[in-house]
């Protein structure tokens, strides 16, 4: 066989190889991201509420919707926003040893670290939803979805004064888990944007255990006290959605007429838009739960079955008011947003 022939089959066999081994790499993506690519990875999903809460079901209906469109098998976790349930369930979670976790950040870095250790060491995937805990994630890895505590706290505050025509020496109310060194990043955000405009701030401290985020009524005593006590007050600040959803209650409990306080927080909710409905909301900070249980499960399956890096996405949306409620008003009473 000649030198020529030789060179020709040569360049044909590698040729030939080069296009198959392309046309294999091609089809490994299609292959991966066919419907249900997810279906063989199981993960813990914790919601944080309890079943029917009002933020939790819509952080429970995005991460749903992803099991949906992704295929995975999801063990959805409930806890009561309570930050000592979450570590023990965490604990279970890691003892199970699924592919993926989708854990709430309200325990913080020193309650998480070393459980995140134990999951690192497993090679399960992590990821954060809600409150971010920024040394467990340098330390294990691991992504965050959701807002920045402190500065959608601040952003809140500084808008708070602005709306609600606020000045230096006026008196305002917060609540919040002050004590919390992680979960209570956005409210005491919140109280020194406030303080720092010259607003003078009662804090109310609202239960380690997550109780009036669970049941709302549960501090219609506490509020309403403090209301009798600073009939001064001209604004009152709550620290999620389930609270400043209940609203209404809690200044019909206090004497006080729509508009008569300016009461802001954070969080959208059927609840929430028939306060702003009925005058008694002016201002909340939107953090898209939604995103909140969709993309960590999403950021799971890619880590897990893709190898991909673990997501990290700012959920902070910006402010809802009265004037323009109604445009999130449909999407939030199907508790989608």
């Amino acid at each position: 066989m000649s030198i020529a022939i030789r060179t020709t089959l040569l360049r044909t066999t590698v040729v030939a190889a080069a296009t198959a081994l392309t046309a294999a790499i091609f089809t490994l993506p299609a292959q991966a991201l066919d419907a249900q690519w997810c279906k063989d990875v199981h993960i813990r999903f914790f919601v944080g509420g309890a079943e029917g809460d009002a933020f939790g079901t819509i952080v429970y209906n995005g991460a749903k919707q992803a099991a949906a469109d992704l295929g995975p098998k999801v063990d959805y976790i409930f806890s009561q926003w309570d930050a000592e349930k979450m570590v023990q369930q965490l604990r279970e979670a890691v003892a199970v040893k699924p592919q993926g976790i989708a854990m709430m950040g309200h325990p913080g870095d020193a309650a998480i670290m070393p459980l995140a250790d134990e999951a690192h060491k497993e090679g399960i995937k992590m990821m954060y939803q809600n409150v971010p805990v920024p040394k467990v994630t340098a330390a294990f890895g691991g992504g965050y979805i959701g807002a920045q505590q402190e500065q959608q706290g601040r952003a809140l505050g500084a808008e708070a004064f602005k709306l609600g025509k606020l000045k230096a020496g006026d008196k305002a109310i917060m609540i919040g888990p002050f004590e919390n060194e992680s979960r209570g990043a956005r409210e005491r955000g919140t109280v020194a944007a406030l303080k720092e405009a010259g607003v003078e701030v009662i804090q109310l401290s609202s239960p380690p255990s997550g109780e009036w985020a669970s049941d709302p009524n549960l501090a219609i005593p506490v509020l309403t006290a403090a209301l009798l006590n600073n009939p001064d007050v001209k604004a009152v600040g709550y620290p999620g959605g389930q609270m400043l959803g209940n609203v209404a209650t809690y200044m019909q409990a206090a004497g006080r007429k729509p508009g008569d306080i300016f009461n802001f927080g954070f969080d959208t909710s059927p609840q929430i838009v028939e306060g702003f409905k009925g005058g008694w909301v002016q201002l909340t900070a939107d953090q898209q739960p939604f995103l909140q249980g969709y993309l960590p499960i999403l950021s799971l399956c890619q880590q897990v079955v893709l190898g991909l890096a673990p997501m990290n996405v700012d959920t902070g949306a910006g402010f809802v008011t009265p004037e323009n409620y109604e445009i999130v008003a449909e999407l939030a009473k199907q508790a989608l947003r």
